[in-house]
């Protein structure tokens, strides 16, 4: 059986699937004195389950510093307190950052308790480079959501965003502007029964005609260099299918501008297509 020290314990809790949650996780909420949540009724579906009967206390978004003095006083006092959202990994676009620097400037002991994570998840199975930004909450106003993707359109990293389901069509066409070229993948009910991807093209994808469910986690590949296997293989494939309709120099053409490439690197790639071509 471990022991645990006083302090503040941020336990990370399944994104949808119960089994989810790590052994470590369910031993650190038995042994705390007190359990701080988002939402104490979704928390106790959770704590319920695994039949866990604890003191709680919620604390969101709304009364962080409302709570804090009393939390610390618990902290101080030598007990062991465990912070959870209501999904995932607390800290992360979830309420506890003003609750952990607080803790920082007074000594108190943090300790993290991995676990499962919307953003881990969904960059493990994009596909797109491993280099990513997680950027949280899109804004949702229309003047601040452009000055902040014009903050990130450059970076040369994959980019992961939350979004409201609700909401997806909205930022799609500010995508299809600013990240233009890029692939994107989709993720929503991640873990749960209706868990479902959606990839594509940024260029190619078409608005939802149905508004989905749920806060959704969108993985936006890096910026394509000519040397990224991912927009390569796009390339070659888009440039084989026009070539089959169009001439060598339209197809050049037509692919530098939309990839946003050099016409020397197209035509390149539309010479490799057209000496395999004639080798088999």
């Amino acid at each position: 059986m471990s022991i645990f020290k006083p302090g503040l314990y941020i336990v990370s809790t399944p994104i949808g699937n119960l089994d989810d949650i790590t052994l470590r996780s369910l031993e650190v909420l038995k042994k705390s004195d007190i359990i701080l949540c988002e939402d104490t009724r979704r928390s106790l579906k959770l704590l319920n389950h695994y039949k866990i009967k604890k003191k709680l206390i919620s604390y969101h978004k709304f009364n962080e510093q409302k709570e804090l003095q009393k939390i610390i006083e618990y902290l101080n006092e030598g007990k062991i307190l465990s912070l959870i959202s209501d999904a995932g990994t607390p800290t992360l676009s979830d309420p506890g950052f003003l609750l952990v620097k607080t803790c920082i400037e007074k000594k108190i002991e943090i300790f993290p308790i991995p676990g499962p994570s919307a953003i881990t998840a969904a960059v493990s199975i994009s596909g797109f480079n491993d280099k990513f930004l997680f950027y949280g909450f899109l804004p949702k106003t229309e003047n601040d959501l452009i000055k902040s993707i014009n903050s990130l359109k450059n970076l040369d990293f994959s980019l992961v965003f939350f979004v409201p389901g609700i909401k997806i069509n909205f930022y799609l066409k500010f995508f299809k502007k600013y990240f233009f070229g890029r692939n994107i993948l989709i993720a929503r009910e991640i873990s749960k029964i209706h868990e479902t991807f959606y990839r594509d093209k940024i260029s190619a994808i078409t608005p939802f005609k149905t508004a989905l469910k749920g806060e959704i986690t969108i993985v936006i590949s890096k910026i394509y260099t000519n040397n990224e296997t991912e927009s390569y293989v796009d390339i070659v494939a888009e440039a084989s299918t026009y070539l089959k309709k169009y001439s060598l120099k339209d197809v050049v053409d037509l692919i530098s501008k939309k990839e946003k490439i050099s016409k020397k690197k197209v035509y390149e790639i539309c010479l490799k297509i057209k000496n395999d071509k004639k080798n088999n």
